[in-house]
């Protein structure tokens, strides 16, 4: 093998690498973006469930189902993106999970009243 089919080759290889690289890339800005999205929409649902109770009042089925739905599409597009990385990397499922503690992080949010606890 002559000297310029090794480079070809060599460039070929680091094509290959910097493309998975890249792949990767955009399924954890994905998945980060899914996970924002279900952070925002347990929030919804949480803040809705607290302004019933608060106003001494059952909160509505259709809206209850609905953002029940919302967050459930997310957590599925979270799953499947999960797997997609996992699959992207050559590693099982539970090797992409966040960690509790990346998890306690995601889910903190301020107190409405702005005391940020």
């Amino acid at each position: 093998m002559g000297l310029w089919e090794k480079v070809q080759k060599e460039l070929d290889r680091a094509g290959t690498v910097a493309k998975g690289a890249l792949d990767e890339g955009k399924i954890r800005i994905e998945l980060f973006r899914v996970r924002q999205n279900a952070d925002k929409a347990a929030q919804a649902l949480g803040y809705a469930v607290h302004r019933a109770k608060r106003d001494g009042r059952e909160l509505e089925a259709e809206a209850l189902e609905r953002l029940h739905a919302t967050l459930n599409e997310y957590d599925a597009e979270a799953k499947k993106l999960e797997q997609e990385l996992a699959h992207a990397l050559g590693k099982d499922e539970a090797a992409v999970k966040p960690s509790e503690a990346d998890a306690a992080q995601d889910v903190h949010h301020e107190d409405p009243k702005g005391s940020g606890a």
